[in-house]
């Protein structure tokens, strides 16, 4: 199966000059979905996983198909004042501007086993500031992984000392 037939490219959104990598047909297709996510679970190769983090929004799909998976918990990382509890928080960059990312403090104990997910690696500051959030409660990061990685934008760099799998390359 091609996972790639199930991503839909629009562009200028959010803005001109961007094409984004719409994930929906993937979501809505029973096998295809089953597919991706085997190949995630598989990227693994049988390692223990405390905790599955997945970053706004578009991580959560398959984060916590993975979570689910794995037997192990979910920890969302949100965007400012979306989490009601105790945060810690991260700024990144985005192809397209600055943000910050926030996680509840008691998410992760120190020692565990976390996966990284998210949909893109496209600039990797996202994932950059996941992995500082995650670093920070004293998390140990067994891998990052994502759907597909944008890899004319060298995101890769920002997150190098960590293993990383990506179903797709673009």
């Amino acid at each position: 199966m091609k996972i790639e037939n199930y991503i839909r490219d629009i562009q200028g959104f959010p803005k001109e000059g961007i094409l984004f990598k719409d994930i929906t047909p993937l979501l809505n297709d029973v096998k295809a979905r089953q597919e991706c996510l085997s190949l995630l679970v598989n990227s693994l190769n049988g390692q223990k996983i405390d905790k599955v983090v997945g970053a706004e929004s578009r991580g959560f799909f398959f984060g916590m198909l993975l979570a689910q998976e794995l037997n192990a918990g979910f920890v969302p990382v949100r965007k400012p004042k979306k989490l009601p509890f105790e945060t810690i928080s991260a700024s990144y960059e985005l192809e397209y501007g600055t943000d910050s990312l926030e996680m509840h403090t008691d998410a992760i104990k120190k020692g565990d086993r976390i996966l990284i997910h998210d949909d893109v690696l496209a600039t990797g500051g996202t994932a950059k500031a996941v992995c500082e959030l995650v670093e920070k409660l004293g998390g140990e990061i067994v891998q990052c992984n994502f759907l597909m990685e944008l890899t004319f934008l060298n995101g890769r760099e920002k997150i190098k000392e960590f293993p990383i799998f990506a179903v797709l390359s673009y």
